[in-house]
C-alpha cells in the first residue's frame, strides 16, 4: 500500500481534526472566521465520505470556505453586531468634550484641566496660546497620558462634576 492511497483512505479522520481545532479557535475568537473554515472543511469531509479523491476533497473544501466567508460571514456579523453600542468609548469618548483649565496650559508647559466628565488630566495647548485657569476648553486629541486642548469661545457657564 503506497503513501497515497493511505493517505486517501484515512484523510477522514484529518477532516474531523481539522474541524474540531477550526471549532475550538472559533471558539476563543467569535469571529465567524474559523466557523467558515470548519464548513469548508465538512464539505470536504463529505466529498471523502461520498468518495472522492484526495485532491477534490481539498479543492471542494477550499470552494465551499471562501464561498462561506465571502456570501455567509459578512451578513452574519451584520446581525450579530446589529444591537452594538455605537457610542464612542475609551479616548475617543473624550474627544470634543469640553471643559475648564485648572492650572495654565501652554504648548510647552503642561497645565491641568478637568472635563465635563469628572475628570482631571494633564493637557497642553494646541497651537500658540495660552490658556489661564477658568478658561472653556475642548479636548482635541489625547497624546498619551496628555490632552491637548484649545480654546471653546464664549457659551454659557459649565458645572463640572462634583466639586
Amino acid at each position: 500500500m503506497d503513501v497515497l492511497s493511505l493517505i486517501d483512505t484515512w484523510a477522514w479522520i484529518g477532516w474531523l481534526v481539522l474541524i474540531l481545532v477550526f471549532l475550538v479557535v472559533e471558539m476563543l475568537t467569535g469571529e465567524l472566521t474559523f466557523l467558515m473554515l470548519a464548513g469548508g472543511s465538512a464539505v470536504g469531509l463529505g466529498a471523502g465520505v461520498l468518495g472522492a479523491p484526495l485532491w477534490l476533497q481539498v479543492v471542494s473544501a477550499a470552494l465551499a470556505a471562501v464561498a462561506l466567508l465571502v456570501f455567509l460571514r459578512p451578513p452574519l456579523l451584520r446581525r450579530l453586531h446589529r444591537g452594538a453600542d455605537a457610542r464612542p468609548s475609551n479616548v475617543e469618548a473624550l474627544l470634543g468634550l469640553e471643559g475648564l483649565v485648572l492650572s495654565r496650559v501652554s504648548p510647552a508647559v503642561t497645565g491641568q484641566v478637568k472635563l465635563a466628565n469628572g475628570d482631571v488630566w494633564t493637557a497642553r495647548s494646541d497651537g500658540d496660546t495660552r490658556l489661564d485657569p477658568a478658561t472653556r476648553i475642548e479636548v482635541v486629541r489625547i497624546d498619551g497620558a496628555t490632552a491637548v486642548v484649545r480654546s471653546k469661545p464664549g457659551g454659557t457657564p459649565m458645572r463640572i462634576g462634583p466639586s
